[in-house]
């Protein structure tokens, strides 16, 4: 992928990022994400029913790479598994760490593919999947205690 085009993806998400605003409904699971080395703030809500992601929502401060890949992690997750997103998250996690990963399975995520070019801007890009994957662990406990 071009790094115009990269870039073209990456602002376009952060300009008009998806399913920004949080809802009052307590069949959500709330994340706070908040980075200890800069702005990066969101509060994430995330909707598991029947092992299924069936919505994301977010709000808060962060710059152009946390927000733009969050609103890119919105649309990988909904709609998928438990099971299929816990793999989305780890390959993405992997691609941020410079390791092994299946660049199909990330789809457009790909385009942060680089980002560990810029050792600063990798948590700005990994905060809200690793909020995403806490309340994926948070919904298992849940149901097991349930």
């Amino acid at each position: 992928m071009d790094a115009e085009f990269r870039r073209a993806i990456i602002l376009e998400n952060y300009q008009h990022p998806h399913n920004r605003g949080l809802i009052s409904d307590d069949k959500y699971i709330n994340i706070n994400t908040n980075s200890k080395s800069c702005i990066d703030q969101i509060d994430l809500q995330i909707k598991i029913e029947d092992n299924i992601v069936k919505d994301i929502r977010f709000d808060g401060e962060a710059c152009a790479i946390c927000t733009s890949s969050t609103s890119i992690m919105i649309d990988s997750l909904i709609g998928k598994s438990v099971g299929e997103a816990k793999v989305i998250i780890d390959n993405f996690e992997n691609m941020i760490n410079e390791k092994e990963y299946n660049s199909e399975i990330l789809k457009e995520a790909v385009v942060y593919s680089d980002i560990s070019k810029q050792p600063n801007r990798k948590n700005c890009a990994l905060l809200t999947w690793r909020g995403a994957k806490e309340a994926i662990d948070k919904n298992e406990q849940n149901k097991k205690t349930d």
